[in-house]
């Protein structure tokens, strides 16, 4: 965090505080959510680009940003340990999600 006094005439002073992250990570998009179950707490992504079990995720959306890895990925109630691009699977989610939320992957 750093704090900068900027002085913009004798009679107004400005105080901007600027926030830094020491580890900055990288958001690629690898899908799109089109359909929650809220009772299993299971969502559907459709894949747009490679995952895999212990990847970690993003998800974001209108109400929704949270982190999580991925335990297990299954297509048709068959586990999975990778999913290709065009693929849609399921997968257990810690927090509500939204249709239409994007998928990230955290790569740091």
């Amino acid at each position: 965090m750093f704090k900068v006094k900027n002085r913009v005439s004798k009679y107004l002073t400005v105080n901007v505080t600027i926030h830094t992250s020491m580890s900055e990570e990288k958001l690629q998009e690898v899908g799109t959510v089109t359909h929650y179950y809220p009772k299993i707490g299971v969502v559907v992504v459709e894949v747009t680009a490679p995952l895999k079990v212990g990847d970690r995720i993003r998800i974001r959306g209108a109400t929704t940003d949270f982190e999580q890895t991925i335990e297990s990925m299954e297509i048709e109630h068959k586990k999975i340990q990778e999913a290709k691009s065009g693929d849609s699977v399921g997968l257990r989610v810690e927090e509500r999600v939204r249709e239409k939320d994007i998928v990230y992957k955290v790569v740091e």
